[in-house]
């Protein structure tokens, strides 16, 4: 029965995860952008929905894990199509990176510019390493 309830927890709890995501990429506009440069902006929303579909598929995926047995023909489509969806991650994450060099001028911060970045770059390093050491 308990492992019923963690089921549906796991479940529940990436389902609100992964919705973030899904917000997160539409924000950054990724979906947009894409429905720009191929001109299917009509389309728009099967994108969105099938990107939180995807989401959604991976989310059950990992709480209850599948194998495929694909063959080199199915790992090269699988790998070509992470490989745009990182490329897509990079180039928008790579845009907000721009928003820092607005907020520092915004803000008037001339000083202490490297610290702040040093920060969030241990920070980040400091979280993945509890992540892989402890488990979290």
């Amino acid at each position: 029965m308990t492992q019923i309830v963690l089921g549906l927890l796991g479940l529940c709890f990436g389902a609100v995860i992964a919705s973030g995501v899904v917000a997160f990429i539409i924000s950054l506009g990724i979906v947009p952008r894409y429905a720009g440069i191929t001109r299917t902006a009509g389309h728009i929303i099967l994108y969105e929905n099938a990107a939180i579909l995807g989401a959604l598929a991976g989310n059950c995926l990992t709480v209850f894990p599948l194998q495929l047995r694909l063959s080199w023909a199915g790992l090269l489509v699988f790998g070509a199509f992470a490989g745009i969806f990182l490329g897509s991650w990079i180039v928008a994450l790579g845009e907000v990176v721009d928003i820092y060099s607005i907020l520092f001028r915004r803000t008037g911060l001339k000083k202490g510019v490297p610290l702040v970045i040093l920060s969030m770059a241990l920070g980040k390093t400091a979280g993945s390493l509890l992540f892989f050491v402890k488990g979290w």
